[in-house]
């Protein structure tokens, strides 16, 4: 059977009076784009569907991209006034905006307001934790909430569209921009676009002075690039991207999400900047989308060097008959689509459909009604708003993972003396991650500044950086190894530095640095009990040395409470909840790794290294070095009494697992449990585990819960060989356990339908 089509978005235009015509009688939404339409040149439909680099914008957002030259403020101001312009991105001036819709409104021909856009990734002017550190937290409603006071803060200067969330499953972690979406699961992923979908856009409709437009990208496979190279070729079968790659997308459709964007990448050979079958055929005619397409940066432009545009004016021909209704930073479709359509090449009706479906949204958005209702920057305050602080200190210490706490080194005793050694142990740098156009640095809070406000005496930590974060530093190592021997424990904060994640930012090797390993290995050779802090925007290899570390925590890229956010869970303030999005490899070269991989013909029947003949390398274990969904707490959580009921799903049933989790720690422990199956036998090969459902429970010490979940056969399902989506009667394996490579084991069968 074939799964039912995603239901389309319940946005609508509203279909209230907008604006009195020229005579004074009150037209609808639809009315008044209908006439616009009627009344535009071809010059100005394609202003339209324009969008450029804001003329005023901070560096941070100039530097975020390849040069653009989007001209002086007065030449974007007079392309407003002559409706060459429809769209605007990564300005953050509220003066600078209300200035530009007042030449659109008042001084352009047709009055049409401006769409101002932005990347607003992880945050506006408070910066939360990197959406890969976010969605360690296994938290939706944390999610929405960050989403939420995002698109509260960047709303006040004008802002109404957000190029986010990234929806991309990134399962390789050569690739930098994994840092930007939700990992490797599909479940988590479409949990998270929902949610963050949901939080940009608020609850009180996309009229609301406080709704952000949301955008899923890339669409779609950009996070499958080969070799885990950004902008690379994808080449993956249908029922992968089916499977995979476009369920986050569907999600977020189906939670509101209007707009979307093309990848960068090809897929299969064709780019999708120039893809009928994905743009028209699944995005609009399977799953209804009802919204608008917007290039990537100089994606459109960027397919003459694809090898599949002869020219600028090839390329805007192939975009826009490809599905790609709006054009950014190339401004190719204002240079060439008037004549294109004068030429034949393109249908003046087509051009339209792509027009009304701009103007839509600008009246769903309410810009037509009150143009300048988001300018209300007093709404929040500058850089420094004290309830977005304190979301992103719970944002951060909800997103730490720890690894291992070996003799319960963690938490740290408050009296101890303390070294906090690394080339992040100290200033403001490094710590908001990339993708923060509009954040200022310096009002993030430091690991050491953070330690001192938790310590008894501050006096006694000692904090070197020891080298940089890709270099040496003179005397750092013998400094390091000089305050290692004068304290009791030592914590070291290592890994990445912001600028080593993000666009990009591919990596060969996904080690630590080698100037921080050789840091680490004379810290360690010291002897004191050592802590690692990661700092990192995805999973990172370990050598040896740094696996002996009695603690190891992954602290990610947390934003501005960073210093904060680390000392609560370090310190034992609030326990450690945080579990990986991502599986972390031995080795580099098991990349791309991620848990749910098929098990293969010639599946290891051991972890013995010299097993032959199977779907493993010479060098090590065909496993992670800490599997997706791992994490520990302060508590000690164990798992018992698997219970699959009768071990049968009727097919129109349902089918309760539960199993008793016990604290047998003496501290609280928050525990994350996992559900996964295996389908035994298919028609097509089946992943050695998918994750169904995950739930968390808080136990004292010695308290016992019981966790359940309930699967049905939709839970089931798979892409099969026709490439619908399917399910069939058979035998699984089922598992609750803390991880993807751990936990109690049972069976069940899926029973055909009774008229089978």
């Amino acid at each position: 059977m074939s799964s039912p089509a995603p239901k389309p978005s319940e946005a609508r235009l509203s279909g209230e009076a907008i604006r009195p015509d020229g005579a004074g009688r009150a037209t609808t939404a639809a009315e008044r784009i209908e006439a616009l339409i009627a009344a535009m040149t071809l010059e100005e439909k394609a202003g339209q569907l324009t969008i450029m680099p804001a003329a005023l914008a901070p560096a941070p957002a100039n530097a975020a991209n390849p040069a653009a030259v989007p001209g002086s403020i007065e030449e974007q101001a007079q392309a407003v006034r002559e409706g060459r312009l429809g769209a605007v991105f990564n300005g953050d001036s509220a003066d600078w905006h209300r200035r530009m819709q007042t030449v659109a409104v008042e001084e352009s021909r047709l009055g049409i307001p401006l769409l101002f856009a932005a990347d607003v990734i992880h945050g506006f002017r408070t910066i939360f934790p990197v959406p890969l550190a976010e969605a360690a937290a296994f938290d939706a409603d944390l999610a929405k909430r960050t989403a939420r006071a995002a698109a509260e803060e960047a709303t006040a200067v004008g802002l109404a569209w957000n190029f986010a969330p990234m929806v991309d499953i990134s399962r390789d972690a050569r690739w930098g921009r994994g840092v930007e979406g939700a990992g490797e699961d599909v479940l988590l992923g479409c949990t998270l676009a929902v949610a963050r979908v949901e939080g940009f856009q608020g609850e009180a409709g996309l009229s609301d002075a406080g709704a952000m437009l949301a955008t899923p990208k890339h669409l779609a496979g950009y996070g499958a690039g080969a070799g885990g190279l950004d902008y690379n070729s994808v080449d993956v079968s249908e029922r992968t991207l089916r499977e995979i790659h476009f369920p986050a997308f569907q999600a977020a459709f189906d939670a509101g999400a209007l707009s979307t964007m093309a990848a960068f990448n090809d897929v299969a050979g064709v780019p999708a900047h120039a893809n009928p079958w994905l743009m028209k055929d699944v995005l609009r005619g399977e799953w209804g989308f009802e919204g608008f397409v917007v290039s990537d940066y100089t994606g459109d432009f960027e397919l003459i060097a694809h090898g599949l545009a002869e020219d600028e004016r090839d390329a805007a021909r192939l975009a826009f008959l490809g599905g790609v209704d709006m054009s950014m930073s190339s401004n190719l479709y204002a240079l060439h689509l008037p004549d294109l359509v004068r030429s034949g090449a393109i249908a003046e009706a087509d051009v339209d459909v792509s027009v009304r479906r701009v103007l839509e949204l600008k009246a769903a958005l309410g810009l037509f009604e009150d143009p300048y209702g988001r300018l209300a920057p007093e709404r929040v305050e500058a850089n420094d708003q004290p309830r977005h602080r304190e979301l992103a200190r719970e944002a951060g210490r909800k997103s730490i993972v720890l690894l291992k706490n070996e003799g319960g080194v963690l938490p740290l005793r408050r009296s101890d003396r303390i070294a906090l050694i690394g080339p992040f142990a100290e200033g403001r740098e490094h710590l908001n991650g990339p993708w923060v156009l509009f954040g200022d640095p310096a009002y993030a809070v430091p690991v050491d500044e953070g330690f001192r406000a938790a310590m008894d005496d501050p006096a006694r930590l000692t904090v070197v950086r020891g080298c940089e974060a890709e270099g040496p530093l003179q005397g750092g190592i013998e400094a390091a190894v000089k305050a290692a021997h004068a304290a009791d424990v030592v914590v070291m904060v290592v890994g990445e530095g912001e600028r080593m994640s993000g666009e990009a930012q591919s990596r060969v090797d996904v080690c630590i640095p080698e100037p921080q390993r050789d840091l680490i290995a004379a810290v360690m050779a010291v002897g004191k009990p050592v802590v690692l802090v990661l700092k990192c925007g995805r999973a990172l290899v370990l050598d040896e040395t740094a696996k002996a570390a009695r603690g190891l925590v992954v602290g990610w890229f947390l934003g501005v409470e960073t210093g904060h956010a680390l000392a609560d869970v370090l310190f034992g303030d609030h326990e450690p909840t945080g579990r990986l999005p991502i599986s972390f490899p031995h080795h580099t070269g098991q990349s791309p790794f991620h848990y749910d991989r098929k098990v293969t013909g010639r599946p290891p029947l051991s972890l013995e290294p010299r097993e032959e003949f199977k779907a493993r390398y010479r060098e090590t274990l065909n496993t992670a070095a800490w599997p997706f969904g791992h994490g520990l707490t302060y508590g000690d959580p164990v798992y018992e009494g698997l219970d699959v009921g009768e071990g049968q799903l009727a097919w129109q049933g349902e089918l309760e697992v539960s199993a008793t989790i016990t604290n047998r720690g003496d501290r609280v422990a928050e525990e994350l449990a996992q559900l996964y199956i295996h389908d035994r036998a298919a028609s097509v090969t089946r992943p050695i585990r998918q994750l169904k459902g995950f739930q968390r429970v808080r136990l004292k010490p010695g308290q016992s819960a019981r966790v359940r979940f309930t699967l049905t056969r939709r839970d089931l399902m798979f892409v099969g060989r026709d490439h619908l989506w399917t399910v069939e009667p058979g035998r699984f394996t089922v598992w609750i356990g803390p991880n993807a490579e751990s936990g109690l084991e049972g069976t069940f069968e899926l029973l055909a339908p009774a008229s089978a």
